[in-house]
């Protein structure tokens, strides 16, 4: 899109545009598994996404993030790109074993360094970092039973990883607290928990119920001491936030039994991080529901409530599809991946439903109220609390054509969807202070590899060259005018 074109937008009748507050973050997001590859490099001991993308059938293909899309070398080229699009902001993730390799003791400075260049040629960029310290990539030491602390395993099922967590989010906060503002303790805590240690289709791969609901609770102690540490060590000047995927979930019929659905997953899907973030409370039908699997009297310690629940400047929320569902029938999860397993526990005869509707490549349905419900919803829950949207996109079947191009209005059409959904709600009074597209680069999507193309910049995989899709020029216009048409026809 050219100056001249990006100017007639910015002076375009008001009622052609819906224009976002002059503050509002413009950006997108990615995470450090997901696209730095170097897994071996200046220090850098495996994660338990290393060592679950390396077990036979875990990944879609075999396919694993060694190589990724090659950021840990490729960074310059990659801000150059943003720059060029017009982003104002970039949401990051650390890795954890690139700085602290074992989970203990000091940082590898080799692997800090990295972060410490990146953050430098973002803010000469003119780009507004936010660091991420945790995207699913724990050290595998930390795992591992040998140097994790007890027979059944460690991770996010012993208490211990979660005070580990708390030196962690210190060392990176001295590192990168003079460049950053904005800090995500944990992104998206719910797979954290329920796909890595219930339905086993993330990294562990474990399949205990029980362990799930210790490792959430965990992961709310873990991102309680990191809000202590990122408070003393940058008093007055962070913004801290965690990134929630909240569930908005909508009954199949009317009835008492598909309602009493609702209320479970609800429970188990959302209210077990936001009761404990915004209220210090588990609420009591999460406990009777799972009284079976775990015990909460002796999980949940003296303190911890009040250290979860300690005052965040914003609430990141991250939003693909809604959930429809029922209280007949076995439970499944069709938005994760199969897996005998459920990653609901405590809702084990909850059945979900395909929604209606478009699809994207995931088959997970397009539905923009989803995101309006679940802003409104924090907004009733918590008067005044900024909201960032830190994640937020579609997979697409994209390819380059003969003449060098990415046409993916599909993906145009989405966003363009879902800002408009964030403008209703800034005008309806909900504080949204930034809207963060799922994902600056295709990457290695988890457990399906490379097979699925989240992207704004195509990449190719075997010789790594970015290709700008449609969709970036468009939303790079939407950044630098800070508005988006009202119709798209």
């Amino acid at each position: 899109m050219t100056e001249v074109q990006d100017r007639r937008a910015a002076e375009a009748p008001a009622d052609d545009f819906l224009r976002f507050p002059p503050d509002f973050l413009w950006g997108t997001a990615t995470s450090a598994y997901q696209i730095e590859g170097a897994v071996a490099e200046d220090g850098r001991t495996p994660s338990i996404w290393d060592t679950f993308s390396h077990t036979p059938g875990k990944v879609n293909r075999g396919d694993t993030g060694d190589l990724a899309v090659d950021h840990y070398h490729r960074w310059r080229e990659d801000v150059a790109l943003m720059k060029d699009l017009g982003l104002s902001a970039y949401r990051f993730s650390v890795a954890w074993p690139r700085v602290q390799p074992t989970g203990r003791g000091p940082a590898v400075e080799r692997g800090l360094d990295f972060y410490r260049a990146l953050v430098d040629e973002l803010l000469a960029a003119g780009i507004t970092p936010l660091a991420t310290l945790y995207h699913w990539d724990l050290p595998q030491h930390l795992e591992t039973p040998s140097t994790g602390g007890s027979a059944a395993g460690g991770g996010w099922t012993v208490r211990e990883t979660a005070e580990r967590f708390g030196e962690y989010a210190s060392l990176v906060a001295g590192a990168l607290g003079d460049r950053v503002r904005h800090w995500t303790t944990l992104n998206e805590p719910w797979c954290s928990a329920f796909l890595g240690y219930g339905s086993g289709v993330h990294a562990p791969g474990r399949t205990d119920p029980g362990a799930a609901l210790r490792a959430a609770h965990h992961l709310n102690l873990a991102h309680g001491r990191g809000v202590a540490a990122l408070r003393a060590a940058l008093p007055g000047t962070a913004e801290l936030s965690v990134s929630l995927n909240l569930h908005q979930v909508r009954p199949l019929t009317d009835s008492p039994e598909d309602q009493e659905a609702v209320r479970r997953i609800d429970a188990v899907g959302n209210r077990i991080f936001l009761s404990p973030v915004l209220r210090g409370r588990y609420d009591t039908d999460l406990y009777q529901d799972t009284a079976h699997l775990v015990d909460w009297e002796q999980l949940v310690r003296p303190g911890d409530l009040a250290a979860i629940g300690a005052p965040i400047d914003q609430l990141g929320l991250n939003y693909y599809s809604p959930a429809v569902v029922s209280g007949s029938g076995a439970s499944r999860d069709n938005c994760h991946g199969s897996s005998e397993h459920s990653p609901w526990p405590g809702s084990e005869h909850v059945a979900f439903h395909q929604p209606p509707g478009e699809l994207t490549a995931m088959n997970w349905s397009i539905d923009p109220t989803g995101l309006r419900d679940l802003l409104d919803r924090i907004h009733l829950e918590r008067p005044g609390l900024p909201v960032i949207i830190t994640e937020n996109g579609m997979a697409c079947e994209d390819y380059v054509t003969p003449e060098g191009e990415v046409n993916d209005r599909d993906r145009i059409a989405f966003v363009h969807q879902h800002l408009t959904a964030v403008h209703r709600a800034i005008e309806a009074g909900v504080p949204v202070a930034g809207y963060f597209l799922w994902s600056l680069l295709d990457n290695f999507e988890w457990a399906y590899g490379y097979a699925k193309r989240f992207g704004m910049v195509h990449v190719d995989f075997p010789t790594q060259r970015r290709t700008p899709k449609d969709s970036a020029h468009w939303y790079g216009r939407a950044c630098r005018t800070g508005a988006v048409p009202r119709s798209l026809s």
